[in-house]
């Protein structure tokens, strides 16, 4: 019986043996790729990459040449006649965000005796710009500009515009 029993716990501990070796074997493959993997490779293609739920799509891009568009806040103002208006100092859109109007900081020396006026986008002509040097020309006369009420933020505002070009601004809902 000793025998036996010797027997039957041999083969127990030779099969405990030979199942942990094997699992052992299956797992070392896998460790030892993963250690043996460059730091850069690409994961499994059973792995998908998960992008939050917030994140924002890329934005998408537009290139406009330089001679294409220009700034024109700060730019000088000029009238058909070649007399100087001023500088646009701030441009004013509605709620659509359509530009309407821009507001020009008009006489005075040196922003002593200046005031500001609006006056319709499409009075503007920017035909001629190429540098920040360059002016825009307004289809206003001086006489007309200094005869236009103050323009004051907050404040319902006098908008002066080219014979017949100025649509009234109507409230969107």
């Amino acid at each position: 019986m000793r025998i036996a029993g010797w027997l039957v716990l041999s083969v127990a501990i030779v099969a405990g043996v030979t199942v942990a070796v094997s699992h052992a074997a299956e797992e070392q493959p896998a460790a030892a790729s993963e250690a043996n993997a460059p730091p850069n490779a690409q994961p499994p293609a059973s792995v998908v990459p998960v992008t939050p739920k917030g994140a924002a799509p890329p934005p998408s891009v537009t290139i406009i040449g330089a001679s294409d568009a220009h700034g024109v806040l700060g730019r000088d103002v000029r009238s058909a006649a070649d007399e100087d208006m001023g500088h646009i100092v701030d441009v004013i859109v509605d709620l659509t965000g359509h530009v309407r109007a821009a507001v020009i900081d008009f006489g005075g020396f040196l922003g002593v005796g200046s005031r500001k006026i609006v006056v319709d986008w499409n009075a503007l002509r920017f035909g001629k710009i190429t540098n920040k040097k360059d002016s825009i020309t307004l289809e206003l006369t001086k006489a007309q500009v200094a005869a236009a009420p103050e323009y004051k933020e907050d404040t319902p505002m006098v908008v002066l515009g080219a014979s017949g070009s100025l649509q009234p601004l109507q409230a969107v809902q």
